[in-house]
């Protein structure tokens, strides 16, 4: 769900009910305890982000400079739940070594866009995994992937 009333991530939060609120709390502890410093959390294209602010990178996304550089973010949508790894979509070392991590972690098959995990069976969220994942790309390593692609 993207959403155009929630302005902080607590907000965002309330605003859902049920199992995914409880789901989509829990990945956010698991996110905020392995993200790398200098990522900061707020709110994106109307969902959880996680992003390297314009104080570390005043550049800002290419799309729309006033936006800081995301990275990550989080949503609850009507059939799922789906976490956008930027890094996944970019770094095709860091995609090889999720996509053979995650049966290790999941019951079901993993259900993956280009750079977009999405979660149908709330019951086999791989909670670790995703901790994981979280902490394998520091901001220097995101700025640096991602003006590398901008010059091509």
């Amino acid at each position: 769900m993207q959403s155009k009333a929630a302005a902080t991530p607590q907000e965002y939060i309330e605003s859902l009910s049920g199992e995914r609120k409880g789901l989509l709390i829990e990945l956010r502890k698991v996110i905020k305890k392995n993200l790398p410093k200098g990522f900061e959390e707020g709110i994106g294209y109307g969902m959880l982000a996680y992003f390297v602010p314009h104080s570390r990178y005043p550049d800002g996304y290419h799309c729309n400079p006033k936006v800081p550089l995301p990275f990550m973010s989080l949503a609850s949508q009507k059939n799922f739940i789906v976490l956008h790894h930027l890094g996944l979509y970019g770094d095709a070392k860091l995609l090889k070594w999720f996509q053979e991590e995650y049966p290790k972690h999941a019951k079901y098959k993993l259900d993956m866009g280009k750079g977009c995990v999405r979660f149908k069976k709330m019951d086999d969220i791989p909670f670790k995994l995703i901790g994981e994942l979280v902490k394998k790309v520091s901001v220097e390593q995101w700025i640096e992937k991602y003006e590398t692609a901008m010059k091509r």
